[in-house]
């Protein structure tokens, strides 16, 4: 090899040194750009103090969480109290949340991971449609915008429910505004991002308790049955005469000590013959409760009024020592205090129309003769 030929094989060589350098930082770069966002935040930018509007719309229906003089209430729900601990739940979780998975899905293919999002998928189609989640700040300047989509399942052998034969969910796909077709995967399935009104209702209600009395019978017409005890532990009978049947007794009472509501009506339908429910507690409370049922479903209206004021001062106990007096009187004070806080907020809510299932207030909705403890056949001589 003479000199000549000796420096066009060294020139060759850098060049394709070079070339070969060149595509090795543009492939480097290419896993830079496609991989940067593995491990990265989701929503970097958005500050959960900045947040006083949260909205999430699905293919049918669509919420809108507003923060109102520091409270946070459903709009859609005439501006009903907002569950806040969920909806601070969603806010942290989407803030903190990091991308596991990042690929380039073209827009035809966004319906199969459910990530179109509602009004784009055309015509009256609901395929494929994911829920969008928009974030604002007081002004209503748009801070952040998602759809998420489908949930990714995990398989899981060792779960013996039925419905895990598929897997759990254990993450979710979504689209972030802005990244027109970065379809990203997070870790976490975001149940609670739904975009059901009722979903989002703080859950607190009236609770009868210490219940003294209770009666049921048609609106506006004498009771049906009444069924009373002397003592807050003592055992339930009829006012008046009659055999009652204990658990019946136990189940009527304990369903309106726990009664729970599905949603808020804000127009309520035509419904049917209402049942009035009038109950007083030992605490000298009443409680009035109308269950009307729907004329569509089996679910019932709820609605209720309470009054009364807890008592102000302790009868104290027979031969009761000076320090007994002191600690009960003190523990009585206190407990009258949270009465009266409970009782602030039970009026508070009482002006709304609830929804309740069927199966909550049946306990309730039983004639006289089903709450009638039933004769012991006589055993043949």
């Amino acid at each position: 090899m003479n000199r000549k030929q000796f420096l066009i094989l060294v020139v060759v060589l850098v060049v394709l040194g070079g070339a070969g350098l060149a595509l090795f930082w543009q492939d480097i770069a290419h896993y830079r750009e496609s991989g940067a966002r593995i491990g990265a935040k989701l929503l970097p930018d958005l500050k959960v103090a900045e947040v006083t509007t949260v909205r999430l719309q699905d293919a049918r229906n669509q919420v809108t969480l507003v923060n109102k003089n520091d409270r946070w209430v459903v709009e859609e729900r005439g501006d009903y109290p907002a569950n806040i601990q969920d909806i601070g739940s969603l806010l942290v979780k989407l803030v903190e949340l990091k991308v596991t998975q990042a690929e380039t899905v073209g827009a035809s293919l966004l319906p199969r991971v459910e990530l179109v999002a509602p009004g784009q998928a055309g015509g009256e189609s609901k395929e494929g449609v994911g829920t969008l989640v928009e974030f604002k700040d007081k002004s209503g300047k748009l801070l952040a915008s998602i759809v998420l989509g489908k949930k990714v399942l995990k398989k899981d052998p060792l779960n013996p429910l039925p419905n895990a034969r598929d897997g759990v969910p254990a993450g979710r796909y979504v689209l972030v505004s802005g990244n027109k077709d970065k379809v990203v995967v997070v870790s976490d399935p975001l149940s609670v991002a739904e975009a059901t009104p009722g979903r989002w209702l703080s859950k607190d209600f009236f609770k009868v308790e210490r219940a003294k009395t209770l009666a049921a019978g048609p609106e506006g017409a004498a009771p049906e049955w009444k069924i009373t005890r002397d003592v807050e532990w003592g055992q339930w009978k009829f006012a008046g005469s009659g055999a009652l049947d204990p658990s019946s007794a136990v189940s009527a009472v304990n369903a309106l000590g726990n009664v729970s509501f599905t949603d808020v009506a804000i127009k309520p339908e035509e419904g049917g013959k209402p049942t009035t429910l009038v109950s007083e507690t030992f605490d000298n409370l009443t409680y009035r409760v109308k269950l009307t049922p729907r004329k569509s479903g089996s679910d019932y209206y709820l609605n209720f009024a309470v009054s009364g004021e807890p008592p102000a001062k302790r009868v104290p106990e027979k031969d009761e020592k000076p320090e007994e007096r002191a600690r009960r009187d003190k523990d009585h004070a206190e407990t009258t205090k949270r009465l009266e806080e409970r009782l602030a907020k039970e009026k508070a809510l009482s002006k709304w129309t609830y929804v309740v299932s069927r199966s909550a207030v049946d306990p309730l909705l039983k004639d006289r003769s089903a709450m009638t403890a039933r004769k012991e056949p006589k055993e043949p001589r």
